[in-house]
């Protein structure tokens, strides 16, 4: 292979850090960035990332504070990382795919295919070959899809980042197609956070902002590894201890950025100890914050019955909610040695948080995958919103829910209509502007995606954005899924093992990334996302395009859309391509809250969209928030078994690893790890250091095995275990989700440990 060599499992360990950030994380930031671009473009990229006017970070979705307010370094290491990766000046060209097979490249690391820099063609892999050649623009993909039975064989998936303009019109023209087989990358994580809320508060999304945050009494963070996921949380959790807020963090993992965090821009965070994050840290098992947040509220309810008039309040309940004594009934049916075996903690750790609670006047709860990849997912955020609706945490400053999302533009997306679910008034919208009906029929989210295309009912399956492949479940039967398709397209900036698991034709669509500049006919363009706090802004490249021959993905969907569709419908799918505010101009006349879209994004900094949730107004069924009775039944492994989470290391973003490091675990050279608990692996009679297979079990008598990981004893709560993805996502069946949600189960997979059968993939021992 080339200059970039596979990397070889060499495991180095050092102790876990107790502190993130600090001055060796801009050293790692800048090394990454120098090692993928010169000096000049990694300094062009940086001071204009997350800045008014600049390039929004491709990275999480965490917001920036307004313009007036905001560091001219508004950026974390992550997100140096990020984009660094994507302005690299390595490229991948058509002599490269002739020189390695698409069987070569199945082989390959989702590191060494990262690193070998941006695509810069179209390219296809025909039936019968082995080797992705040349095509033009002008490619098979719009015949394949006219040549299908029916609208809903065909499948598009987007990741989160996907910016608004190009998520608008590719649900447009899904549905223009005849589909709503829309799924995308908020069905294998948040989905189980937009289902509770709805349910409970009749909007999917979070209800803070970062004024907010700052101003609480009481955060809690749980489920969530803030300094690795979304790093910038830490300034605001900081701030938030500086006006003399107290924090709780809820996690398996003692993990760095929850303990104490070194801010790199001010001196203590330099030379200083820096700020404690976690006045108290609670180490739960994974998989009981249910329980926990259920006896929160029981001693919630007892606290009111000692003292009446004091704790609950009784005057927004009244109000604003219905269900209330379903719930109580429920709660007060809680059995304490349950939740105490659920959740591993002491009922002293927990009446510790009670006694927080009520010294707090607001409360915010922010919660990440901690919470949604278990079965029971829904019904922990339900329950997390009966805590805040107890007190009147809902609908005022300083207090309410935190989903805090892990990709740029995932809330914009399926604010822009990309999912399988579109409520009435969404369709009904777009048909009053654009004259047709669109299908009401729901369509595929992600794991049924999978299943459609494992059984034959699907055949195109077009990818805009992301790594389909390693962002799902029981890997062998998804890449057999694919692989049992017609057609595969993937939209694409980098090379990924998507582009190395093929339908029978393959396609690989490059395309222009967030710090690359964007002209078309109409000028030079410029696109817009929404964060995880509802604000809405522009982004605009600054970097001349990676090559002369990529096409935005506005101008990819909207070619595709005319060669697909013809005149049907008469979209005026060339002016979307030649000006953007011509889509935003539509999209203010479909989207609620989008209003005079093209003047209020120009404004620095853009504009929220208003939550009706901080006014007090709930769209669900009743008019109200709606507390709800949740059953808890707590997971159990076997003698013999452990309770594996899937987890990423810091020196990864979503799939791809940047590194083979995870530095703040103090984990080097290695991601076939896993992360035991020396206790138990003394009682199971595994050695650190060991060799061994990771075996899930399932209640249908099902195994699966991920192959050659390196026993690391590690503070996991006794009973656990922790290893990464994607390399871990084998272990979980495509059936084993989220009720409701349909999210995949990632972080509660039951496992034993065997001696490895083999070597390390790739490599001989």
């Amino acid at each position: 292979m080339r200059a970039i060599e596979e990397p070889e499992e060499d495991l180095s360990l050092s102790k876990p850090k107790t502190w993130a950030t600090g001055a060796p994380a801009v050293a790692h930031a800048l090394q990454y960035a120098l090692s993928q671009t010169s000096p000049k473009r990694t300094a062009l990229t940086l001071l204009n990332l997350n800045q008014a006017g600049g390039i929004d970070c491709p990275g999480c979705a965490w917001p920036e504070e307004t313009p007036g307010k905001r560091s001219r370094n508004e950026y974390c290491e992550n997100g140096a990382k990020h984009i660094a990766d994507e302005a690299t000046t390595r490229r991948v060209t058509r002599e490269f795919f002739a020189e390695h097979p698409v069987s070569e490249l199945a082989q390959a690391s989702d590191y060494w295919l990262n690193q070998q820099g941006r695509l810069t063609e179209p390219m296809v892999k025909y039936p019968d070959s082995d080797h992705y050649e040349p095509i033009g623009w002008e490619g098979a993909l719009a015949d394949e899809l006219n040549g299908l039975d029916t609208p809903d064989e065909a499948l598009f998936y987007t990741s989160g980042r996907l910016a608004n303009e190009p998520a608008f019109l590719l649900q447009l023209f899904a549905r223009a197609y005849g589909t709503n087989n829309l799924p995308d990358c908020s069905n294998l994580c948040h989905e189980s956070s937009g289902s509770a809320l709805n349910e409970t508060l009749g909007i999917g999304k979070g209800s803070v902002s970062l004024d907010d945050l700052h101003n609480s009494d009481l955060v809690f963070v749980v489920g969530q590894n803030p300094g690795t996921n979304h790093p910038r949380m830490l300034t605001a959790l900081e701030e938030t201890k500086r006006r003399g807020g107290k924090i709780v963090a809820v996690n398996p993992l003692p993990e760095a950025g929850l303990l104490r965090f070194k801010h790199p821009q001010k001196a203590r965070g330099v030379i200083g100890r820096g700020t404690e994050i976690a006045d108290q840290f609670l180490q739960i098992r994974p998989g009981g914050d249910l329980a926990l947040f259920q006896a929160l509220n029981l001693l919630l309810l007892e606290a009111e019955d000692k003292a009446p008039g004091t704790v609950i309040d009784r005057e927004f309940i009244d109000a604003h909610t219905s269900g209330y004594e379903v719930f109580t009934d429920n709660i007060r049916g809680l059995d304490w040695a349950e939740v105490l075996k659920a959740t591993g903690l002491t009922r002293e750790e927990i009446e510790e948080v009670h006694q927080r609670v009520l010294g707090a006047k607001n409360v915010i709860v922010c919660w990440a995958m901690g919470l949604t990849q278990h079965k029971h997912g829904v019904p922990t955020i339900r329950e997390v919103v009966n805590f805040l609706l107890l007190r009147g945490n809902i609908g005022r400053p300083g207090a309410g829910v935190c989903p805090v999302r892990g990709h740029s533009n995932v809330q914009g997306d399926r604010t822009m209509g990309v999912w399988e679910r579109m409520p009435q008034s969404f369709l009904d919208a777009l048909e009053k502007e654009f004259g047709f009906a669109p299908p009401t029929r729901h369509g595929a989210d992600a794991v049924d995606a999978i299943r459609a295309m494992r059984d034959g009912r699907a055949q195109v399956f077009v990818g805009v954005a992301g790594n389909f492949v390693r962002a799902t479940p029981d890997s062998d039967v998804t890449e057999r899924a694919l692989r049992n398709c017609r057609l595969t397209a993937h939209i694409s900036t980098k090379l990924n093992r998507s582009h190395a698991v093929c339908g029978r034709t393959a396609l690989i669509l490059p395309t222009l990334g967030r710090s690359d500049r964007d002209v078309q006919a109409g000028g030079e363009q410029f696109m817009t996302v929404e964060d995880s706090m509802s604000d809405v802004h522009a982004t605009r490249g600054r970097l001349a395009p990676a090559s002369p021959a990529l096409l935005s993905e506005v101008s990819i969907i909207s070619r595709l859309a005319r060669r697909t569709l013809g005149e049907r419908h008469g979209i005026t799918w060339q002016a979307f391509e030649n000006d953007y505010d011509t889509v935003r101009e539509h999209i203010a006349n479909v989207v609620p809250g989008f209003d005079d879209f093209n003047r209020r994004v120009r404004e620095p900094g853009g504009f929220n969209l208003p939550n009706p949730v901080n006014k007090r107004v709930f769209q669900t069924a009743s008019g109200t928030a709606v507390f709800t009775a949740n059953t808890f039944t707590g997971l159990t492994a076997p003698p013999g078994h452990l309770i594996l989470q899937t987890l990423r290391s810091h020196d990864q973003w979503n799939t791809i690893p940047y590194a083979m490091d995870d530095r703040y675990r103090g984990v080097k050279g290695a991601r076939r790890v896993v992360l035991a608990n020396a206790e138990d692996l003394t009682e199971l009679g595994i050695e650190e250091g060991s060799l061994v297979d990771l075996i899930s079990v399932w209640t249908d008598g099902s195994e699966r095995r991920a192959p050659a990981f390196r026993v690391v004893g590690y503070p996991t709560p006794r009973g656990s275990a922790a290893a990464y993805y994607p390399e871990t996502n084998v272990l979980v069946p495509l059936d084993s989700v989220a009720e409701n949600s349909n999210t995949p189960t990632s972080k509660a997979v039951i496992i034993r440990m065997e001696p490895a059968e083999g070597d390390v993939p790739g490599q001989s021992r």
